[in-house]
């Protein structure tokens, strides 16, 4: 048995409350939504703690960065989601100094939801 799933739009609300909050910069929120197990495929990253860094690195290097989810679609536990990411570089990113340079792209993620937090993700970006 692979465990407890919530509805499809059940895991849609989680996926809506991780980018909402993102972009309030409430992360608190992160204990509730990500599994201690969490992978991401596509950024390397393995668990709660590695998200945080990486979401802080990303706010400390884009400090106005916004994800728009524009499409949304969940079946089972499986859950894509296509994001506009709008942000520019003016802050340290990566160890390399700011660039003031502006990004627009698209990214499509596949989240997996188990027992009602995200337990994985693989991402596309699709930079414009």
């Amino acid at each position: 048995m692979k465990g407890c799933n919530m509805s499809s739009e059940g895991n849609k609300v989680i996926i809506r409350r991780l980018f909402e909050d993102f972009n309030k910069r409430e992360l608190a929120s992160l204990d509730d939504l990500i599994a201690q197990d969490y992978v991401d495929h596509t950024n390397q990253l393995s668990g709660l703690e590695d998200v945080r860094q990486f979401l802080a690195m990303l706010i400390k290097g884009f400090p106005d960065l916004l994800m728009t989810i524009e499409d949304i679609i969940a079946e089972g536990d499986r859950v894509w989601v296509r994001v506009k990411v709008t942000g520019t570089n003016s802050g340290e990113f990566r160890g390399k100094a700011p660039t003031g340079e502006k990004y627009i792209y698209t990214d499509v993620h596949n989240f997996r939801i188990l027992n009602g937090k995200i337990i994985e993700d693989i991402m596309i970006s699709a930079h414009k």
